[in-house]
C-alpha cells in the first residue's frame, strides 16, 4: 500500500463536506485536482470510497473506514505536533482557535494581547455558528473553543471566562426607549428580528420567553448580527443581542437599550475543548490567559442600563 498524507486530506475534506466542490474551496485546489487525488487513493486501496446518488456524493462501507482511520491518523499527528511544540516551548507554535460569530467582536483584542506576549506563536483564528463549533468539537478539529452555552451529551473542559448579557436594542426614536422597568408584556405588542434557528442567542431568546410566559412575534430571521442591527435601525423590529455587539452603535446613537424587567439576560462565554485532550503548550497558555487574566484586563463589566 502506497498511499499519501495528501490523499488521505483531500479525501477527508470530500468525506467532512459530502463535496468535491466545497472540499476543493476548502483546500484552494481545483476540483480536477480533488477528484484526481481521490481516484489516485481508490487506486491504491482498490476499493471504491464514493457512490454518488442523483446530486449527491455519500461514503460507501470502505470509505467509512478509510474516513475513520484518517481521523485517527491525523489525530496522531496532530498529538505529535503538539508534543514537539511543547519541546520549543512558547517561543514558537501555533494556535487553532474556533469562536462562536458574536465572539468575534471582542476575542480579536484578546488575541492581540497574547500574541504581543508570544510573537512567535502563529493563530488560525475560525469564526464561524454554533453548528459548526460543536462539529469541530466532536472530532476533534481544533484546540479551542469560544462559545456561550456548552453542549450537552459530549465530554468537555469549559470554563467561564467573561460575562455576555443579553438585551434588547431599538433604535433611538422608539416609544419604548425613554419607559424605564419595562414590564415584559409590553413586549408582546413588539416584533422581534431574530437569528437562525440552532444559533445560541435565538435559543436563549426562546427559552427566556418561554419561561415568562410571553408570546415573542418574530419577523425577520437573520444569519448574523449584523444583519439584525440593520434591521432594528430600519424599524424592522426589535433585536435582542449580545452587548458586545453594539457598543460601536450605542457610541454613534444608532441603537438604544431598552430597560425592560428582568434584562438582561445573564449569560457567559466559555472557552472548551474534548475532555482529555492533551493541549499544546501555546493552546493551555491561551486558555490560562482568558480564565485567569481576562476578567481584570475588562475590569467591570457592562452595567446595563437605556442608552
Amino acid at each position: 500500500m502506497n498511499i499519501t498524507l495528501r490523499q488521505l486530506k483531500v479525501f477527508s475534506s470530500v468525506a467532512r463536506n459530502h463535496s468535491f466542490t466545497r472540499a476543493a474551496e476548502e483546500l484552494c485546489l481545483t476540483q480536477p485536482a480533488v477528484s484526481m487525488q481521490v481516484k489516485q487513493l481508490e487506486h491504491q486501496l482498490d476499493v471504491s470510497l464514493f457512490e454518488q446518488l442523483g446530486k449527491k456524493i455519500y461514503l460507501t462501507e470502505a470509505g467509512e473506514e478509510v474516513f475513520h482511520y484518517s481521523r485517527q491518523i491525523y489525530s496522531q499527528l496532530d498529538e505529535m505536533e503538539t508534543v514537539l511544540n511543547n519541546l520549543k516551548g512558547l517561543g514558537r507554535g501555533r494556535l487553532r482557535i474556533s469562536v462562536a460569530s458574536t465572539a468575534n467582536y471582542f476575542i480579536p483584542n484578546l488575541l492581540g494581547i497574547f500574541s504581543q506576549r508570544f510573537p512567535g506563536v502563529v493563530i488560525s483564528l475560525d469564526v464561524t455558528n454554533r453548528e459548526t463549533l460543536l462539529k469541530q468539537l466532536a472530532e476533534n478539529e481544533t484546540d479551542l473553543v469560544i462559545m456561550g452555552q456548552p453542549p450537552e451529551g459530549v465530554d468537555l473542559e469549559a470554563g467561564i471566562f467573561m460575562e455576555n448579557p443579553l438585551v434588547i436594542v431599538a433604535p433611538p426614536d422608539h416609544p419604548l426607549a425613554n419607559e424605564k422597568n419595562i414590564p415584559l408584556k409590553k413586549l408582546e405588542d413588539e416584533v422581534f428580528l431574530v437569528r437562525e434557528q440552532g444559533s445560541g442567542t435565538r435559543s436563549s431568546t426562546e427559552r427566556f420567553f418561554e419561561q415568562h410566559n410571553i408570546h415573542m412575534t418574530t419577523g425577520m430571521e437573520a444569519g448574523s448580527n449584523e444583519a439584525i442591527k440593520q434591521g432594528v435601525q430600519a424599524k424592522l423590529g426589535l433585536g435582542l443581542l449580545s452587548q458586545d455587539t453594539i457598543e460601536m452603535e450605542l457610541t454613534l446613537g444608532r441603537l438604544t437599550i431598552l430597560d425592560v424587567a428582568e434584562f438582561p439576560i445573564l449569560r457567559h462565554w466559555y472557552v472548551m475543548h474534548r475532555e482529555g485532550k492533551r493541549l499544546s503548550v501555546v493552546a493551555q497558555a491561551f486558555k490560562d490567559f482568558l480564565l485567569t487574566e481576562v476578567s481584570e484586563l475588562e475590569g467591570k463589566r457592562h452595567t446595563p442600563s437605556a442608552a
